[in-house]
């Protein structure tokens, strides 16, 4: 058995936990809305339509936020068509999905479902096939309080107080040639510059987000992002940055270290935008907002969108079963996601429900939690207080995407109001187990609060409506403290977190 050691060094605070790094996704796409989260009929729906059992998930998953509407949807969207009597409202070609768009579920929706959920909205608009005044139309009908065309609309549509959204992302992937719209950096970049700039003239202390690349594949890559900010450093406050991942051709090891790249992608994005910053001379920094990220298997059948004459409402679409070495993957993300806090200052999980998500809903009947719920769930509960340097020494594997990587991975917080520590770690080994050695001994923690672990001799084993409890997160025995030091041994593929007190 090979050994890892762990060092946690308390004086070295990368920045805070923040709570928006738990963020996740609800787009206009296959039944991520539709029978997902709004099923108007279902025996747990309430008088919105919302599904109550939904909602009790969302709140045990710890979302923060939740970007909407779009993803792809939002570059061919009309805010105006989802407002109003719902009997009233157009249906419309989704051209982004080739489905049909009924309508029934929009802004004034999306916000009443946050309120319940307890979640801050973040709001996408349309530039892609619109611009400054479509923005700023829906800026004023979410947040101008009343006495204005739009406003006095919110207000008649039953919503008398202002939507408490701040962040906006301007636009969606427009890099990418299979966005509705898509631009160069430049056109990007200067229609972005003047959306901000009027945005900000309604509402100054708005928190905007640029479009980054969709990917570090892409062949604009940095120079995307270089441009896009050259044109918008000072209006804006971050940059996005969208990545997805998966086992392809059976090669185990390299989707288990899938961190790596997402590491080097934030590592590139912020020196870039440093780098524009300082050559614009400005005393601002731009930080990230990857919201779009997780396990996405893009070529198998659940992929494939309608084509031809078929344009169906809400149909069976990207709906991955994830299995256990999939959740593995979505914890060492958010190991990843952790340990750059100085940078990234907001994140979203792609997407929430049905659709590459942690929880799933059957039309008419239960809904239930994926292996990648778990993961999230429990570092959004406990991760708490402040990031701090993480020292790993550990045994490498080879893998053919990234090259020799360290087998054991991981991250620590520290609550310094309770005391409590938290390590988040996976072991990448794909055959055996691996003995964590942890060196705590700054933090001088008094005892063990609680260990658990996710892993399956069966790595491919995947949850479904009829059993989705029996693999999940179990208590790790075997966790020794003493004297300031911890040991523990983590099986092949898993995921863990060990919580410790301090005096």
């Amino acid at each position: 058995m090979s050994t890892a050691q762990i060092t946690v060094d308390p004086g070295s605070v990368v920045g805070p936990v923040r709570r928006r790094t738990f963020g996740s996704f609800v787009e206009h796409l296959g039944r991520c809305v539709y029978t997902g989260i709004y099923e108007p009929g279902h025996p747990a729906a309430d008088e919105q339509g919302l599904r109550t059992d939904v909602l009790d998930l969302v709140r045990e998953l710890g979302v923060t936020t939740v970007r909407y509407p779009g993803g792809n949807f939002v570059s061919g969207y009309r805010w105006e068509d989802g407002i109003g009597p719902v009997d009233q409202r157009p249906s419309r070609l989704d051209l982004a999905w080739h489905c049909t768009e009924p309508n029934t579920f929009g802004v004034d929706q999306f916000i009443a479902w946050c309120a319940k959920a307890g979640i801050e909205p973040m709001m996408a608009v349309n530039l892609g096939t619109r611009g400054i005044a479509e923005a700023v139309d829906l800026l004023e009908y979410c947040t101008i309080p009343g006495g204005t065309a739009w406003s006095d609309a919110r207000r008649a549509n039953g919503a008398a107080e202002p939507y408490p959204v701040t962040m906006w992302c301007l636009g969606n992937e427009l890099d990418g040639p299979w966005q509705i719209g898509h631009k160069t950096a430049r056109e990007y970049g200067r229609l972005a510059a003047e959306v901000a700039r009027a945005m900000r003239m309604v509402r100054p202390d708005l928190e905007l987000v640029a479009c980054g690349s969709s990917g570090t594949g892409m062949p604009t890559f940095g120079e995307w992002e270089r441009e896009v900010l050259t044109e918008t450093y000072d209006l804006v406050d971050l940059v996005s940055a969208h990545a997805y991942y998966c086992e392809e051709d059976g090669d185990l090891a390299s989707f288990l270290a899938s961190a790596v790249d997402m590491d080097a992608f934030i590592a590139g994005v912020s020196a870039t935008a440093d780098a524009v910053g300082t050559a614009l001379k400005s005393t601002r920094r731009i930080h990230i907002s990857f919201d779009e990220w997780n396990v996405w298997y893009q070529h198998r059948v659940e992929s494939k969108v309608p084509d031809g004459d078929h344009w169906p409402v809400a149909p069976h679409l990207l709906e991955d079963r994830y299995n256990v070495a999939d959740a593995v993957v979505v914890g060492n993300l958010l190991i990843s996601l952790l340990r750059h806090t100085d940078r990234v200052h907001a994140a979203s999980l792609a997407q929430l429900v049905n659709v590459i998500a942690p929880i799933m809903t059957e039309p008419g009947g239960p809904a239930w939690r994926q292996t990648i719920f778990h993961p999230f769930a429990l570092t959004s509960r406990h991760a708490r207080g402040d990031v701090l340097g993480v020292g790993v020494r550990s045994p490498s594997c080879a893998t053919a995407r990234f090259g020799d990587v360290p087998i054991v991975d991981a991250v620590a917080t520290h609550d310094q109001g309770t005391g409590e520590i938290a390590v988040f770690l996976v072991n990448r080994a794909t055959a055996e187990p691996t003995r964590i050695e942890l060196d705590l001994r700054a933090l001088d923690p008094i005892g063990l609060v609680e260990a658990v672990e996710l892993s399956n001799p069966d790595h491919a084993w995947h949850a479904t409506a009829s059993d989705s409890t029996s693999v999940g997160p179990r208590r790790l025995d075997g966790v020794l403290v003493d004297a300031g030091r911890a040991s523990l041994v983590l099986p092949p593929v898993s995921w863990a977190m060990v919580r410790l007190r301090t005096a």
